[in-house]
């Protein structure tokens, strides 16, 4: 992956999960729901097991997600850490916006 596509999906997922953490922190009246969903969320995106495998065989679900975690590039890391880190500015910025007297929803 070349520095411009890294540095593009990189803002991409910030914003992205930015966004979405925003608007689920405003409805369901929380403030770090997407960063408690986001582990859950990283886990869908990056294995190769089936959601309900985890429940059927979980030994040999949990054993390939640790693999697949093993074996992420560098890149794929940085991404997955914007997203997380704009879950984070989302939860940030919901409390300071409460702070400040603002009632959303």
């Amino acid at each position: 992956m070349s520095l411009p596509q890294l540095l593009i999906s990189m803002v991409l997922f910030l914003i992205l999960f930015f966004g979405i953490g925003f608007l689920l922190n405003m409805v369901l009246r929380s403030t770090w729901i997407m960063a408690v969903a986001y582990p859950v969320i990283v886990i869908l995106i990056i294995d190769n097991v089936g959601f309900f495998d985890y429940f059927t065989s979980p030994a040999a679900s949990f054993a390939d997600l640790g693999q697949t975690f093993v074996a992420l590039k560098l890149v794929d890391i940085l991404i997955l850490v914007s997203g997380f880190a704009g879950a984070i500015i989302a939860g940030v910025v919901i409390k300071m916006l409460r702070v400040r007297g603002y009632q959303m929803f």
